[in-house]
């Protein structure tokens, strides 16, 4: 192993930089104008890293994809003087509960509820399967069948 050695004095490895994960970043930013989106558009796209910048007016919505922070994103947001600050809301299709009071919000776009914890079905729950009432499995199972 000495010519190893003695070749590894002279190539030092150095590990690369870790790249961010590809992620995307939802902000919610109130919108007037198109001098407003263009403004918002142009200090996100400039961002290193960002892939796609998406802007959508009437849900006040500024979706953004690349290998970037969600924090950075947001401060680069803000400082076009808009008030910002993540998507709080998330479909009604894809929570448990979308009535309960905590998840409505007038505020919300059409189809869309806040994104609270009391909305999501607690894992440590009794849920009963209305499969598993019929099921073979079952002992208890109905019998009229």
């Amino acid at each position: 192993m000495g010519a190893l050695d003695f070749l590894s004095d002279y190539f030092s490895v150095t590990p690369k930089k870790k790249r961010k994960p590809m992620q995307t970043v939802e902000i919610k930013v109130k919108m007037d104008c198109d001098g407003c989106e263009r403004r918002v558009r142009n200090s996100v796209t400039n961002m290193k890293g960002v892939k796609e910048v998406d802007v959508n007016r009437e849900q006040s919505k500024v979706t953004v994809t690349g290998y970037v922070e969600a924090n950075k994103v947001l401060k680069k947001v803000q400082s076009t003087g808009k008030r910002a600050k993540f998507w709080p809301y998330v479909e009604y299709n894809l929570v448990a509960y979308p009535y309960i009071a905590q998840a409505y919000a007038k505020k919300a776009p059409s189809g869309f509820v806040k994104n609270t914890e009391l909305a999501l079905p607690n894992p440590n729950g009794h849920d009963d399967k209305i499969t598993s009432f019929f099921s073979d499995d079952n002992p208890n199972a109905c019998s009229i069948m």
